[in-house]
């Protein structure tokens, strides 16, 4: 059994991986752009795309995580060279969605089903899990935790604690990930089509905005080294 200690591990593990990610991975925030970016894929295909994200977020920041910093070694890739080119990409992601159009009829920006195109198939992967759910920001964060662990023997019972915690962080993620995309349709029902228009302009500047600090931060970590 474990001891108040242990739990105690478990727990701090577990806060500070949720914790830290929840705050850039921002699936509320997230959920009216995953409904636009769905807008081609029947309505019944959303669930599935939803759980594909869970799946592929999870990964992603697990692989990060443990295996992040040595794969980033292994190609001479810093982290400040990763936020520079992956800010890039979530820059990018946001200027398009914020230029970008609305495709239903004016003043009915709920209107997906008349314009879903069942036959046309959505990417879960590019752009749904990364960037726009999973990008090198919640990345980094991953990373960073997974390089300040213990990894010497004397320390393997408290990383097996710290791993038990870390992993059910990331489930604790994948969950509220899943269940934000999935119930996305609600939310955009909830805002009305007026607060859908603007959720969706909002959020999609917010991520262009979080592109260029990404982008800044890695820039002002290279001319530091400088």
């Amino acid at each position: 059994m474990l001891d108040w200690q242990s739990a105690g591990n478990i727990a701090d593990a577990f806060l500070l991986v949720y914790a830290g990610l929840f705050p850039i991975v921002d699936p509320v925030s997230s959920a009216p752009l995953f409904v636009r970016l769905t807008r081609s894929a029947a309505q019944q295909e959303r669930p599935a795309l939803a759980r594909a994200v869970a799946v592929n977020s999870f990964a992603l920041l697990l692989g990060s995580m443990v295996v992040g910093s040595h794969v980033l070694a292994f190609f001479g890739i810093t982290l400040p060279i990763l936020r520079v080119g992956g800010g890039l990409v979530v820059a990018a992601l946001g200027w398009k969605l914020l230029q970008e159009g609305d495709d239903n009829q004016p003043g009915d920006p709920l209107a997906m089903k008349k314009t879903a195109q069942p036959g046309r198939a959505v990417d879960a992967f590019y752009p749904l899990t990364m960037p726009l759910t999973v990008g090198p920001g919640s990345m980094s964060v991953a990373i960073t935790l997974g390089s300040q662990w213990p990894v010497t023997r004397d320390h393997i019972g408290e990383l097996a604690l710290i791993a038990a915690g870390a992993l059910g962080g990331l489930i604790a993620m994948a969950i509220t990930i899943y269940v934000c995309y999935r119930y996305s349709d609600y939310i955009v029902r909830r805002l009305g089509p007026h607060g859908t228009n603007v959720m969706m302009r909002l959020s999609a500047f917010i991520l262009f905005c979080i592109g260029i600090q990404i982008i800044w931060n890695g820039v002002s970590a290279l001319i530091g080294k400088g």
